[in-house]
């Protein structure tokens, strides 16, 4: 099965108001959606997600340029193609733009060789469960209101989901962060676990004092506390602290999560599809936190990640942040607080090509 062609677009994806920060720029989600077409009539797709249109365009180029070198490959075998674009864009990289303009290819590889022996993909890369559980974490900033927050946490436990993740690491005082965690709680209730997402406002001193205060008013993860270059400071917090450790995201490869891991820096280890490269890496990495006994969760994309973390042994949960539901005509299944692997074949969601012609852009 060889591959015969494949484009790249970029999609200007309108954004649900309740899943944008107060005062964001723009209310939209660009996409770079790449499309792998076979001669034998299959057709994959791969996507990743950009919160603002800096560099999308170039990074959409990219795409499209290492694109053509899979014409002419066997869908199967990913590796080689994977070998084959980082040998062509080895004096750019790794990591950066590079990593980010190989994930469309990469998901669409895995997507199409999905579709091409009927699987779903989470059966293809190894089927250890058909569900995850899943967080939400829309509508949950730190600059809102304490009564709007707490309405947004409301509304996706009224959606059957067991965990949300609110923004946190604004307020003057451990005391505050602990407040607004109370009054999430209390509008949730008790069968809801809180979990918290610092995006690496805070030094490890103030870390360290929240982290103990936090944990105390009874949250199940910190995440990204301080900047994660300071590994040495996330072991020291990952150590003292009783909740667990979470950060990842922001690192590109598989390089950087071998430092994390050496270091002891995380608890649980978290991968942003598009900063990884896209599956096959993903996976690698995963394997690696396997074997360390460190769970692995998803940033973003849960209609890939889904299948990534009901694949492997160590999967944790997933982000519910359908940022990408315009685009499709089916969509994911919540059930009992989980996210259901879909059993379609590939990443088992059809596009909706009217909705993607309305949202191209040039």
């Amino acid at each position: 099965m060889k591959i015969v062609r494949v484009t790249v677009e970029v999609l200007q994806v309108p954004a649900n108001p309740d899943s944008l920060m107060p005062g964001a720029a723009a209310a939209a989600h660009w996409h770079v959606l790449a499309r792998v077409f076979t001669d034998e009539g299959v057709q994959g797709i791969g996507f990743i997600v950009i919160n603002r249109l800096t560099l999308v365009r170039p990074l959409a180029l990219a795409t499209e340029e290492l694109g053509q070198l899979l014409i002419g490959m066997h869908l199967m075998e990913i590796e080689a193609a994977r070998a084959r674009m980082d040998r062509a864009s080895a004096y750019a990289g790794p990591g950066g733009m590079v990593n980010m303009a190989i994930a469309p290819l990469d998901i669409a590889l895995w997507d199409a060789a999905g579709k091409s022996v009927g699987q779903p993909l989470y059966r293809l890369l190894g089927g250890y469960r058909d569900r995850v559980r899943a967080y939400a974490s829309d509508g949950m900033w730190p600059s809102l209101p304490v009564d709007a927050l707490a309405k947004s946490a409301q509304r996706h436990a009224s959606m059957g989901l067991k965990l949300v993740k609110m923004r946190v690491g604004e307020q003057a005082s451990p005391e505050g962060e602990v407040a607004r965690v109370r009054a999430v709680q209390d509008a949730v209730g008790p069968e809801v676990k809180i979990m918290v997402d610092a995006a690496e406002r805070w030094t490890e001193p103030q870390a360290m004092a929240a982290g103990r205060a936090l944990q105390e008013a009874g949250i199940v993860w910190f995440e990204d506390p301080i900047p994660y270059e300071s590994m040495d400071g996330l072991a020291r917090l990952a150590q003292a602290l009783d909740i667990p450790v979470a950060a990842g995201e922001l690192l590109y490869g598989l390089e950087p999560f071998q430092r994390a891991f050496d270091a002891q820096a995380v608890d649980v280890a978290i991968m942003d599809l598009a900063r990884m490269g896209g599956i096959t890496p993903w996976m690698k990495v995963a394997a690696m936190a396997q074997a360390r006994n460190i769970p692995v969760a998803g940033h973003v994309v849960p209609e890939v990640h889904v299948h990534l973390l009901a694949a492997v042994p160590n999967g944790d949960r997933v982000e519910y942040l359908p940022r990408s539901k315009p685009i499709f005509k089916n969509h994911l299944t919540l059930e009992d607080g989980h996210i259901l692997a879909p059993q379609a074949p590939g990443i088992g969601l059809e596009l909706d090509e009217a909705a993607c012609e309305r949202f191209r852009i040039g």
